[in-house]
């Protein structure tokens, strides 16, 4: 379990609440689906199960360890899916922060067990040159982390079939930024479904623009 101060505790606690808002006020998110966490020392937290995030507080979010020990101090029980969340942090050490949406494109292409093929340069964003659709498992299983784990390999995003999308980034920003990525490229994939088959990128050109996302956003 963590052995990071209270108070650097709580601000993390504060931090994920205010992600979790910010996913349903971006519209990727509705009522108590979804879910954020952030790694902190020895663990995690995360948004608590069950529980609308406009009328949750700071200290009902809960921090876990990577053993999926709950803290004794806990209000509430922490998210049904946070397995996957444990296990991204231990397998991804450039993870700093999950968020999990029912975002409505995701979902629509995840329930057809659909992932996103090279039909725009952007899906190189997320690592390679396609954002897999893990198997479908029941929420919260072994099974369903398990699949996770194995369709974000060289991934920092997937689709969860007949579920929803879940994506990690550096930082709680930068993983919230990833999932309205995500969301906005499978509406264009899903308009583009609408005409027709989709004309992909060659595997050469993906190469080359996953080449460049190796240094995009730098400033110096």
């Amino acid at each position: 379990m963590s052995t990071m101060t209270d108070d650097l505790v709580a601000e993390l606690a504060t931090r994920v609440l205010a992600t979790a808002r910010a996913m349903n006020a971006s519209g990727i998110n509705r009522g108590s689906a979804g879910n954020v966490s952030a790694r902190c020392e020895g663990g995690f937290v995360i948004t608590p199960t069950g529980m609308a995030y406009d009328i949750s507080r700071a200290d009902d979010m809960v921090e876990v360890g990577l053993n999926g020990e709950v803290s004794g101090d806990a209000r509430r029980k922490p998210s049904s899916e946070w397995r996957f969340h444990r296990d991204i942090y231990a397998v991804q050490p450039g993870a700093g922060a999950v968020v999990h949406t029912h975002s409505p494109f995701a979902t629509a292409l995840a329930c057809q067990g659909q992932g996103i093929p090279a039909f725009h340069y952007m899906v190189a964003r997320f690592g390679g040159a396609d954002v897999r659709c893990a198997a479908y498992a029941t929420f919260g299983s072994q099974q369903l982390s398990d699949a996770i784990v194995s369709a974000l390999e060289g991934r920092c995003g997937c689709l969860m079939a007949h579920h929803g999308m879940v994506v990690f980034g550096r930082d709680l920003d930068h993983a919230l930024a990833l999932a309205v990525e995500l969301e906005t490229l499978c509406e264009q994939y899903w308009r583009v479904l609408q005409l027709g088959a989709p004309k992909l990128l060659s595997a050469a050109e993906m190469t080359r623009v996953m080449a460049k996302f190796a240094t995009y956003g730098q400033q110096d």
